[in-house]
């Protein structure tokens, strides 16, 4: 049964997402503020953080940023903030998702569903467990990367994005196409790939400011491009 972590100072919040997370089939345990959320994870591992972001004291923010510092669990962030730039930070720091103020419970469900089902490994067998790209190695049934010998920490979703992409060598993407059979999105945010994409130069190009593996495609989106 996947574990997941509930934080959020809202009780009547907390309550709603618990209780369908459980309806779900979860196992569900909950934190009332950032020290709380960050003490639940050091007793006791999850598999995901559902993570208010606008808790007073220690924000959902910075919860996550100490939490990517050690550990790639999957992070939702529920957010009511509505600009473009708060989603894109949440998203630079490592969250995996952002689901935003009024959400619909069900919609929260999914999305989890979604990344725990990722993170578990399950495959395509029509796709080699093994790609690799000169001294990039991506090994899927592990869901490690290693670059030059040495691994690469990827949150879910940039590990998945990699894996995608690297296994369609020369194919161009738009973001609605990656969005759709990357993380099987009928609809979101299309900002939520550029940032992924950027997270992911910084980890894979020798040089991130002129990628030559992941490759912008004008006025289309993206394509990997083979080293070896």
């Amino acid at each position: 049964m996947p574990k997941v972590l509930v934080v959020d100072d809202d009780a009547t919040v907390r309550e709603v997402v618990v209780s369908y997370l459980r309806a779900a089939g979860h196992e569900v345990r909950e934190a009332v503020d950032g020290p709380g959320a960050l003490d639940a994870v050091r007793d006791e591992p999850a598999d995901l953080i559902v993570l208010d972001v606008m808790m007073p004291g220690l924000d959902g923010l910075e919860v996550a940023r100490r939490l990517r510092v050690a550990s790639d669990v999957p992070i939702v962030l529920l957010t009511a903030l509505g600009s473009e730039q708060d989603r894109v930070v949440g998203l630079e720091i490592g969250a995996d998702d952002y689901v935003t103020k009024p959400f619909s419970p069900r919609e929260l469900v999914l999305r989890v569903d979604s990344i725990l089902r990722r993170s578990a490994g399950s495959l395509d067998t029509s796709t080699p467990t093994v790609l690799t790209d000169g001294d990039l190695v991506v090994d899927r049934a592990r869901r490690l990367v290693t670059r030059g010998g040495a691994e690469t920490a990827l949150t879910t979703r940039e590990f998945d994005l990699l894996a995608f992409l690297v296994s369609r060598p020369g194919v161009a993407f738009s973001r609605d196409d990656l969005l759709q059979q990357v993380w099987g999105w009928s609809f979101g945010d299309q900002s939520t790939v550029t940032v992924h994409v950027r997270r992911l130069r910084e980890k894979v190009e020798p040089d991130p400011t002129n990628p030559v593996r992941l490759r912008t495609v004008w006025g289309v989106g993206y394509r990997w491009e083979t080293t070896s």
